[in-house]
């Protein structure tokens, strides 16, 4: 039986923290690191920063966006990239942020989650809003690979506000029914364990309180750094 993302997690924590690093080699950093914004120069960060990562932290987060701008050159590095991190021993999130319906999903899977999957992920993010429901291949392949589906819930960004929290009829907010359904599919796929859906919690927003404990579930807790908060506030999120 493969073991479950948690249980991954667990080891990686208890030897090197819980900070999850975020590769995101914009432009400006590429030529600020005088590596050059091209393919070549985004190939030379994916060996600096698996070389500075490896026994440093045990997670490492690359954003797809500033991977993909580079075409099918970009693509490469990035596949490299994640494989050449798990063989080192980290475990790695996509952060693709993909969701859609139908097919598009079960595509969207197939190339990130599986041990078949050319991406093959430790974690993925997903966006939920055409429906968690329809976040099944998501789901089943997560599981079955002991990965983990982390769903974008409380983001970090101030513009998220307008949807996030919104009260539907139920008296519900829309982040508040999200991890309450993400509790019932850890329920159902581990029952009295942390299942393999999580969700991404912003640190930067606080209030109001949500029931994070009850979702079963790990967390992505984004902000730390450039968007304002601090290692300290992650856990009061």
């Amino acid at each position: 039986m493969v073991d479950s993302f948690a249980s991954r997690f667990a080891s990686a924590r208890g030897e090197h923290g819980p900070l999850v690093w975020g590769l995101d080699p914009a432009g400006e950093i590429l030529e600020r690191w005088g590596l050059g914004d091209t393919p070549d120069g985004l190939d030379r960060f994916a060996d600096i920063v698996l070389e500075a990562a490896t026994g440093t932290v045990g997670l490492i987060k690359p954003q797809t966006a500033f991977y993909e701008r580079h075409g099918w050159r970009g693509f490469r590095t990035l596949e490299r990239l994640i494989a050449d991190a798990r063989q080192a021993g980290l475990l790695v999130i996509v952060d693709a942020k993909r969701g859609d319906v139908g097919s598009t999903n079960d595509a969207y899977a197939e190339a990130f989650l599986g041990a078949d999957a050319p991406m093959a992920a430790d974690g993925l993010t997903v966006h939920p809003y055409l429906g968690l429901g329809a976040m099944g291949a998501y789901v089943a392949r997560a599981h079955e690979a002991g990965s983990c589906l982390l769903v974008v819930t409380r983001s970090s960004n101030s513009e998220g506000r307008e949807i996030q929290p919104a009260i539907g009829p139920d008296g519900h907010s829309v982040e508040a029914t999200l991890l309450a359904d993400i509790a019932s599919l850890n329920e159902q796929l581990a029952p009295g364990e942390l299942g393999p859906i999580g969700a991404v919690v912003g640190p930067t927003h606080i209030a109001p309180r949500l029931d994070l404990a009850a979702a079963h579930g790990l967390f992505l807790a984004p902000g730390v750094g450039a968007q304002g908060a601090t290692p300290t506030s992650a856990p009061t999120a």
